[in-house]
């Protein structure tokens, strides 16, 4: 199943699914003796990002907003590094008492396939609590490239293999997953080069060390808007609506290209359903509030929103279906 249509039949079943499955998160939240004994105490809410990225700005929206319900401190932690592994560990060695959150996103389905040994089970060591958001990257390339759009970009790349070449975040990273999917896919020879972070990248783009990257419509999208950087086409199985003129790179002639990075929160492994029904259901107030969707909107984010069943089984689908990617194209993390 394609990551669109895993997400449509999400949100298609969440009305239904919100009620249905999660009885005891209405009980929870209207007795008031379970509801003032979380949280008691600031809230650590790790982010494996570095602050700034789209990310650490998703956590700290989110954050702010549950800070504001709970009347208590929602403390975000930047834990970058080891592609999410290091801030990841922590929140999988903590105590599952809900005063410890995580920031989850693609990496956390890929690295089972990129990372040999990780030390953690990225299902078995977590609780899934709830999606967030989704939003396509998109690909840009150097203004100043003959080529016009993805099809001219991938002829010139065929015309002249191992001499193109595109940045991404890091070796077993997300823009790295969609570079190779795109070869794969187009059938093409091209140089992998990868930054510590994603500016750097951008950097070289717009000077002409290499030609092309993805990223977020929040980091790109002034580059592009500046003439700096020339966008595309996105990522995701449909158009984005906050780019609605961009192709998608499966309608530049490259069928079920689909690269969707996601976000949601976990917790330890383990976390009791009452305490878990009581997070999510305040995360759940969250991102209906007006406050988040303008927030979410200037960053270019769909706000998805689901049960802890259905973001589940959302990661399950994603470690097997980049599992099989990262077989076909033997992508391997630093």
């Amino acid at each position: 199943m394609s990551r669109s249509a895993f997400s449509r039949r999400v949100l298609v079943a969440t009305s239904l699914s919100l009620v249905v499955l999660w009885p005891a998160v209405a009980h929870a939240q209207t007795d008031p003796a379970k509801r003032d004994a979380y949280p008691s105490r600031p809230v650590r809410f790790i982010v494996p990002f570095a602050p700034g990225a789209a990310n650490d700005l998703i956590a700290r929206a989110v954050g702010s907003k549950l800070s504001e319900l709970w009347s208590q401190s929602v403390v975000v932690d930047n834990r970058p590094g080891g592609g999410t592994v290091i801030g990841s560990e922590l929140v999988a060695r903590a105590p599952a008492d809900g005063y410890t959150l995580l920031q989850i996103g693609l990496a956390h389905a890929v690295n089972p396939s990129v990372i040999a040994k990780l030390p953690y089970d990225s299902l078995r060591d977590f609780t899934a609590i709830a999606q967030t958001g989704e939003s396509p990257f998109v690909m840009v390339s150097n203004a100043a490239l003959p080529a016009r759009n993805l099809k001219e970009l991938v002829a010139m790349a065929r015309a002249k293999p191992g001499t193109l070449a595109y940045g991404s975040t890091g070796s077993g990273g997300t823009s790295h997953l969609m570079g190779e999917l795109l070869k794969s896919k187009a059938g093409i020879d091209v140089i992998h080069v990868p930054y510590k972070g994603l500016a750097p990248a951008l950097t070289d783009v717009i000077g002409g060390q290499i030609q092309y990257s993805f990223g977020s419509w929040s980091t790109v999208g002034p580059f592009v808007k500046a003439g700096k950087l020339r966008a595309l086409a996105v990522t995701s199985a449909k158009r984005s609506a906050t780019t609605p003129d961009l192709p998608t790179i499966a309608e530049e002639g490259f069928a079920g290209y689909d690269a969707t990075p996601w976000w949601g929160i976990a917790g330890p492994g383990g976390m009791a359903r009452p305490l878990v029904g009581r997070i999510h259901g305040d995360i759940q107030r969250a991102l209906v509030s007006s406050e988040l969707k303008e927030r979410f909107a200037q960053q270019g984010i769909d706000i998805v929103r689901s049960t802890p069943e259905q973001f589940l089984a959302l990661i399950k689908a994603e470690i097997v279906r980049w599992a099989e990617i990262v077989k076909t194209s033997g992508i391997k993390a630093d």
